[in-house]
């Protein structure tokens, strides 16, 4: 179990759609994006910002002007001037970075309600100049007459222009010189998990994600509104008319005789998500009823080349330190990098030889039963915008858990870089049930 020594609620949360890149820039800027998504989290709470003791939030590549993104979206979403805000980055999951120093903060005593969430506008990342340009610059700058400008002219180069494109980097490992979709494939070719595999799972992703939206178990959108007046009321995402026939005439991306595609991996999407959590005291001044409980957080590192097995990991060890087996897990979520990162997880943390070799002594191994995993869809339809999804499928899972009744959940993320972040969550209504939540 965790050291902290105070309970922890998740009392109210909220996020925007999610808004499927289809143009560079998008409508929102990352800040605008937080700033609407926390005064609906506000306003359907009942919530006066002020109350905010503390705001952390995660993103990974905020704008020039954005520099500490969470203390602009406190200041213009009506925090204090004296509340404390700060921005942290452990990639894709940045959000559940964001949850975990917020349940810290709270379980010592620093702070009695906290602010936590995550946000990425994709569409946004910056085209960079390259290191030679940059060089031609400062020669520019420092050069003493005409004729030096005129001699530095006939040396710019068309190669000088091109662009760094600081999305693509971000989403490439430079210790082990693999982008994500290739250590996918990795894991594909590992865990022996076919094309059709892959296909089918993605499509899932878009008929859960359908009819969640059919059955309105996404209330924890709030519309946006960009600068036009249009409105944005669902995840943008969505192909309903996928099959997975549609899917196997998609080419491979990032190996030309590889399996991962754009059907079978998640989206480049424009995002946000915030929490609001708080300790026992808070709730009763202010009459809270709270969604859930966080239990615990858990992270773990392996191999780069393999970063997408970092939720098995992280899993793993987290249910071993709370005493718990893949049985007493009611719901799933796991971030939908790719098709097959999330079934080779499933697959290893089934696998009792992979087990004993990779994980700690002792774990618990078992089954993440796929009708309870990500029962709403994930990333491959809904997108993942890197510093937001932690925070939205922690969100997600608290709402949908509160709704089937179940008592823990288990939230997880794979991170670029190799490592994985897990976070189990209690539902109030099953423990109110049993009588005591400590």
């Amino acid at each position: 179990m965790s050291r902290i020594r105070k309970s922890v609620y998740i009392v109210g949360g909220c996020r925007s759609p999610f808004l499927k890149a289809v143009r560079s820039p998008g409508p929102f800027s990352a800040a605008e994006l937080s700033v609407q998504t926390v005064k609906a989290l506000m306003l359907r709470g009942g919530i006066s910002a002020e109350s905010i003791e503390e705001c952390i939030l995660g993103c990974v590549i905020p704008a020039p002007d954005e520099a500490n993104i969470a203390r602009i979206i406190a200041l213009r979403s009506g925090c204090r001037e004296s509340t404390p805000a700060w921005t942290v980055q452990r990639n894709c999951a940045s959000g559940l970075q964001a949850i975990d120093c917020a349940w810290q903060s709270i379980g010592i005593g620093r702070s009695g309600i906290v602010l936590a969430g995550g946000v990425e506008v994709m569409s946004r990342a910056p085209l960079q100049w390259n290191h030679d340009l940059v060089q031609w610059f400062d020669q520019w700058r420092r050069a003493k007459n005409l004729g030096c400008r005129i001699a530095l002219l006939s040396r710019l180069r068309p190669t000088h222009l091109k662009p760094v494109v600081s999305l693509l980097c971000g989403l490439s490992d430079p210790v082990v010189n693999l982008s994500m979709g290739q250590t996918a494939e990795i894991l594909a070719n590992d865990f022996c998990i076919s094309r059709k595999e892959m296909d089918e799972f993605s499509m899932t992703s878009h008929k859960r994600l359908e009819q969640a939206q059919k059955s309105g178990n996404l209330d924890e959108i709030s519309p946006v509104i960009d600068s036009r007046g249009q409105v944005y009321e669902k995840d943008t995402g969505l192909r309903a008319d996928t099959t997975v026939e549609k899917l196997a005439k998609l080419r491979p991306v990032f190996d030309r005789n590889g399996l991962v595609t754009a059907g079978n991996s998640a989206q480049i999407t424009d995002g946000a998500a915030m929490l609001l959590l708080a300790d026992r005291e808070a709730v009763k001044k202010h009459g809270w009823q709270p969604e859930s409980r966080i239990i615990d957080i858990s992270w773990a590192a392996l191999d780069p080349r393999r970063m997408g097995l970092g939720p098995a990991y992280a899993i793993t060890r987290l249910l071993k330190n709370n005493s718990l087996t893949f049985d007493d897990i009611d719901l799933w979520e796991i971030n939908e990098a790719f098709a097959a990162q999330v079934l080779a997880c499933v697959k290893a943390m089934s696998d009792t030889d992979y087990a004993r070799k990779h994980f700690d002594e002792g774990v618990p191994v078992g089954e993440v039963p796929l009708n309870l995993l990500n029962v709403d869809g994930g990333a491959i339809s809904i997108g993942h915008p890197i510093g937001a999804s932690g925070a939205r499928i922690t969100l997600h899972l608290s709402r949908r858990l509160n709704r089937l009744g179940g008592r823990y959940g288990v939230a997880s993320l794979c991170i670029g870089g190799g490592q994985g972040g897990a976070i189990l969550i209690e539902n109030m209504a099953a423990v109110k049930k049993g009588g005591s939540d400590d």
